[in-house]
Order: structure tokens, then sequence, then C-alpha cells
């Protein structure tokens, strides 16, 4: 069956809503939950070892934990909580920056490959293969009919990794070395006073005639709205993708938990129809189209 997998939390929380968030996921039909600041170096509220902490706790509850690593790595102190990260000697790690993968390597550690990674042919998957990769994410923009192509084609090489598919959540489009959260406020990255904080779900940006086109997330730019895949999960079981990875947006996370898992389960998605407002999501790149559109 389809695995469900939690991604990280993009946003950046109290440590205490944290801990909250993963006291309930603990008991969510996901059977992989990944850890770790992703977006900001700065975020330090929740140290390695709170993630640690979480992780056995979660591990007890029998689930399956990946502490995931920093995008961007801007900095002497972003390089040194990767190295930490990556030295944690209970984990496996994500890596989500080229970084990462030589810190991983060089110590023969298996990692996981992460989106930000852009592994869009067999080549740079066989690179990272032979590097220690043992399960990878697919690029978000990666359209249904072009990874189908490329799992074929693995499969064809003898390296049929588990892959992974951004199937609900803001999609990552950028990180960038500015913060548009601290300038939409009137600070200076270096003295942001963490004011991302004060937007739990992100700031949405609109266009000049109020069309809403992006959601900012301190140095990152997500997506509008939440991309939603629930509806094809049958293809993805299909096409040999091991987990459909879901990561928190505007809705109640443990009722998108539990619609995915009826779908998966081949039963009906019995929410209310109306609560799910298609122009709030989207879905045009899994089907080979602008990725704001929602077919």
């Amino acid at each position: 069956m389809l695995e469900l997998a939690l991604g990280p939390v993009p946003f950046y929380w109290h440590q205490r809503d944290y801990e909250t968030f993963y006291e309930h996921a603990a008991d969510w039909p996901v059977e992989r939950i990944y850890l770790g600041e992703t977006v900001c170096g700065r975020r330090r509220d929740m140290k390695l070892d709170h993630w640690l902490g979480l992780a056995r706790e979660l591990r007890a509850q029998g689930k399956t934990v990946v502490l995931a690593s920093q995008t961007l790595i801007e900095a002497g102190a972003d390089l040194r909580a990767l190295r930490r990260l990556c030295d944690n000697g209970e984990l496996p790690v994500e890596a989500n920056d080229m970084s990462a993968v030589q810190l991983l390597s060089e110590a023969r550690l298996p990692f996981i490959g992460g989106a930000p990674l852009n592994l869009y042919n067999v080549e740079a998957i066989r690179l990272l293969a032979g590097s220690g990769m043992q399960r990878w994410h697919a690029p978000l923009e990666l359209s249904r009919q072009a990874l189908t192509a490329l799992l074929t084609a693995l499969r064809e090489q003898d390296l049929a990794l588990p892959c992974e598919v951004h199937a609900y959540g803001h999609l990552a489009l950028a990180w960038s070395a500015r913060c548009f959260t601290a300038r939409r406020r009137g600070h200076a990255k270096d003295r942001c006073q963490f004011v991302c904080r004060d937007d739990p779900q992100g700031l949405p940006l609109f266009s000049q005639d109020g069309r809403r086109l992006f959601t900012l997330n301190g140095i990152q730019t997500l997506s509008a709205w939440p991309q939603d895949l629930r509806r094809e999960l049958p293809v993805m079981a299909e096409m040999g993708i091991s987990s459909a990875r879901l990561v928190v947006a505007d809705e109640p996370m443990a009722d998108i938990v539990a619609a995915f898992d009826q779908v998966r389960r081949g039963q009906p998605d019995n929410r209310d129809p109306l609560a799910l407002v298609d122009e709030a999501r989207c879905d045009g790149y899994w089907h080979g189209a602008p990725g704001m559109e929602r077919r």
C-alpha cells in the first residue's frame, strides 16, 4: 500500500507548537515523519536535541523518522549545524543541499535525496545512489508523464529506489539570500526579530489585480495554494511511487491525513465536498500544466 509521509513543517512556530503538533501526529495514519528546520538557520528555538527527543517519542509509536537538512546553507553557523545534524548517530538524514550530500557521502552514511536536489534524470540519480542515496523525492514540477518515464527508465537500469511525491501542501518554489518577510515588516534580515513567526501559515502575496500569487515564508517563496493530489493516489500506486508526502498548510492536518488515508485504502473521501474549494488548491504541475492551475 502507498505510504503516507509527513513532511517537515516549513513555517516558524513556537517550540510548544511543534511539540503539540507531533504529539497529535503520533496517532495519525502516517508511516514516515520528517523533522527539522529546512528553511532558515536563524530559526533556532528547536535545537538538534529537541528534534531528537521528538524523534525518539515518534519512533516509540512505530513511526519511521528522518531528520531533514536546511536547504540553503548561507553561513558558517549553518554549516556547523549541518555537520551536527549529519553526525547525529541515530537517524537517517534527508539531504536538501549538496553540502549535506557531501558530508553524508564522506561519512559513508545512507541518506534520502530531498526535492531541492532537483533529480530529473537517471544519471543524476545514479550518481547520488553511488554516494549513498537510498530514497529520493521527485522534483515538485515534474509531471506525472515525465515521472512515469523516469521511473520506468530507473527500473530498466536496476535503480528503482523508493520515490516520494509531494501530494499535499504549498510547493516550495524558491529560496533567497534575502528575507521577504523581514523586509515586508521593515527589518533587516540579520535583525529580523523573527517576524515570520507572526505568520504561522506564511504571508500571502497578491498581484495588483488582487489575485493571490505566492505565499512568503521568510527566505522561502511558496505557491499561493497547496497542491492537492489526493485523487491521484491510485495512479501513484500503479506508477510504483513509494510515498505520498503531506506538508502542513491551511487546513487541520489531522483532517488532511485522514482524507488521504481513506483514498489510499480505496474508501471514499467522506468529507463535505463543499469544504474543498478547488480555487484554493492546485495540481497543474502534475498534469504538465502551469503549477497554479487546478485540473
